[in-house]
């Protein structure tokens, strides 16, 4: 019987920065899989070496050593021009600020995505409607500008449009840090669904220890390593 390879992994990755004359670490010979339908959920403090996890897996950043493979590609062995291309299609990122265009609305953010991935009007136009509705956004609220909108309908709009690819790869950076609880509570449930749903596999880093409890996995970040000690499964805390 053959394995699925997980749709992210990161082998044993190393990467460092430049610090006056000597290297400051970020990354330590981290490793991680994840699989498609599963959300990983990866906590530390800052400067443990969070957001350089995300970077590398994302491709915009190349480590010192070590393999990134997405979607079963290897990224070291891609140009530039690849990369870019592996990263438009096959990688959705929800930053912790959405970003969104102020003039635009809710919709025509989505449609911006496909404007550069050169698809066809009317089935983007069809399909932005169908991602903001699954995401809790129907009807007017998607003909909104970003300013009409709450803090938490803006952060919808920027999981749909990480999601607009159809991306084997979700990396989520902080989604609660701008919300209050019961707001963060529910994109977070969101980002379970969408995982689910969309299969992708999700990484999502974040201080909010009251995310972990939702999430597949949990591993603990310190000084650009990454522990397993915290690891477990859904079927174990329901069990």
């Amino acid at each position: 019987m053959t394995t699925m390879s997980p749709a992210l992994c990161l082998d044993n990755i190393r990467l460092t920065y430049p610090d006056g004359d000597r290297r400051l670490t970020a990354l330590d010979a981290v490793s991680l899989r994840v699989a498609a339908g599963e959300l990983a959920a990866v906590a530390g403090p800052s400067g443990s070496g969070k957001s350089s996890l995300l970077a590398v897996a994302a491709t915009l950043l190349r480590p010192d050593s070590g393999r990134v493979l997405i979607d079963g590609r290897d990224t070291g062995e891609l140009s530039e021009r690849e990369r870019t291309a592996l990263r438009r299609d096959s990688v959705g990122i929800i930053f912790q600020q959405p970003n969104l265009l102020a003039s635009l609305t809710a919709q025509e953010q989505l449609l911006v995505t496909a404007h550069v991935r050169g698809g066809r009007k009317a089935v983007d136009r069809r399909r932005a409607a169908e991602l903001l509705d699954s995401v809790g956004l129907s009807g007017n609220k998607q003909h909104r500008r970003p300013h009409q909108l709450s803090g938490g309908e803006r952060q919808r709009v920027n999981i749909a449009r990480a999601l607009f690819g159809g991306p084997a790869v979700l990396l989520v950076d902080e989604p609660t840090a701008a919300l209050d609880q019961e707001r963060g509570d529910q994109i977070v449930d969101l980002l379970v669904e969408v995982t689910r749903q969309h299969g992708t596999a999700t990484v999502l880093v974040t201080h909010d220890h009251g995310v972990l409890g939702r999430a597949d996995r949990v591993l603990a970040m310190a000084d650009g390593r990454l522990s397993l000690s915290l690891s477990r499964t859904r079927s174990a805390r329901t069990a």
